[in-house]
């Protein structure tokens, strides 16, 4: 990263994600306490924001070690949340995961 812009922006994205994360687990744990019926839905949508963040955070990481090698593990990331997040619904919406 040779611009000090694109390295000062990049550091604030850092730092959103990073404060995001505890929002986000918070939401995991609380749900919606007005509608109970939603409340696994909104748990996964949680669950799945706070992978989203991970990965980007990992990719973010990636780039400021200029490690190429380290975005695999943000791939990796990503296809198991996608998985699990296919079951988890599916099992929420006809309770089966198969």
């Amino acid at each position: 990263m040779n611009s000090p812009l694109v390295s000062d922006i990049l550091n604030l994205a850092l730092i959103v994600m990073v404060l995001l994360l505890p929002l986000t687990f918070v939401r995991v744990l609380i749900g919606n306490k007005e509608h109970k019926a939603r409340r696994s839905a909104d748990r996964l949508l949680a669950v799945d924001l706070m992978t989203t963040l991970l990965v980007g955070i990992i990719v973010l990481l990636a780039l400021f070690e200029e490690s190429p090698k380290t975005i695999d593990l943000g791939i990796a990331l990503t296809a198991l949340a996608f998985a699990g997040t296919l079951a988890t619904a599916r099992y929420i919406s006809e309770g089966r995961v198969f």
